[in-house]
């Protein structure tokens, strides 16, 4: 039975604007569930195991956290048009340049204009989520060096597109192009008059970035969380079990894990192994709300202890 795409998101969420725009490139019809910016989130965690981090994927009872993993999945399950060409490793390390580095600059111009602004529930829970504090103090102190980082990195983006090039890699969208724009729609989602003073300096990032706007959401639909829980337990996983034997931890099919992130929101997922090879583990746990289900983690990014 082949399932419909549920996506677990907040419409104001960068990294879920990623994948939204996978989604328009290849006109992919799919169902919108809408969870909360902040802990708790009583309607994604019996999916994900703990998983908080935004978004996830389900296809049936197949749970897909991370940007990493969703976008592969979409692009084996969807290649056409493709988002890579020769080049299909890469892209995914620009992804860790754009996701962390390029992030963290993002996050401290935005919250170093508006953090006064920001509700304590959230402060506190981003505070929880990186193991630190959210200072907006430290925020407006950092400020200037963020804005001075936003402008490296924007610079790196218009010399690749100096030849007069329409995206990343020539005259075609690829997913190098979408791992840059996400920092600079999370700007101008949040603070859009500091991107405008940013980009007049770069007039060739500005009209890049309307042509990978252009390519919109494609077609969705919006679901009730207690329908996507229904669905999951309704289903059956598509994940076949599978050893690697070149895993350097001798992972195998049904070692007990625990996932976690390896930078924010280090929640551990526990479970049994299904398959683990070098890009991607798939564990199998079981939910009171949602039976048996596989939650897909990216090896790169992710820690994995046996348990």
């Amino acid at each position: 039975m082949a399932h419909e795409i549920i996506f677990h998101h907040y419409w104001t969420s960068p990294f879920s604007e990623k994948v939204r725009l996978v989604f328009g490139i290849k006109d992919i019809a799919w169902k919108s569930v809408e969870i909360p910016n902040m802990m708790p989130k009583p309607d994604l965690l019996p999916l994900t195991g703990g998983y908080r981090k935004t978004p996830v994927m389900q296809i049936g009872a197949d749970i897909y956290c991370d940007t990493q993993i969703i976008i592969r999945e979409l692009e084996r399950r969807f290649p056409t048009p493709p988002l890579f060409d020769r080049d299909a490793g890469l892209p995914f390390g620009l992804g860790f340049w754009c996701d962390r580095i390029f992030f963290m600059a993002t996050v401290g111009v935005v919250f170093g204009e508006i953090g006064d602004s920001v509700p304590e529930s959230f402060r506190k829970d981003r505070a929880a989520m990186s193991g630190g504090t959210f200072s907006t103090e430290a925020l407006k102190a950092n400020a200037p060096f963020a804005y001075d980082q936003f402008r490296a990195h924007t610079a790196f983006v218009a010399d690749q597109l100096a030849d007069g090039r329409a995206f990343v890699r020539g005259n075609a969208v690829s997913m190098d192009d979408l791992q840059a724009h996400m920092n600079f729609w999370f700007l101008k989602s949040a603070v859009p008059h500091i991107l405008a003073k940013i980009l007049a300096e770069f007039p060739a990032v500005t009209a890049w970035y309307d042509r990978v706007s252009a390519f919109r959401h494609g077609k969705h639909t919006e679901m009730a969380a207690r329908d996507a829980l229904a669905v999951a337990a309704a289903a059956t996983s598509e994940a076949k079990e599978k050893a690697d034997p070149n895993d350097p931890t001798g992972l195998k099919p049904g070692t007990a894990v625990a996932v976690s992130a390896d930078d924010y929101g280090r929640d551990p997922i526990a479970g049994d192994v299904v398959f683990a090879d070098r890009h991607e583990i798939a564990i199998r746990r079981t939910d009171k709300q949602v039976g048996e289900v596989v939650v897909h983690f990216p090896r790169a990014g992710f820690n994995v202890v046996r348990t």
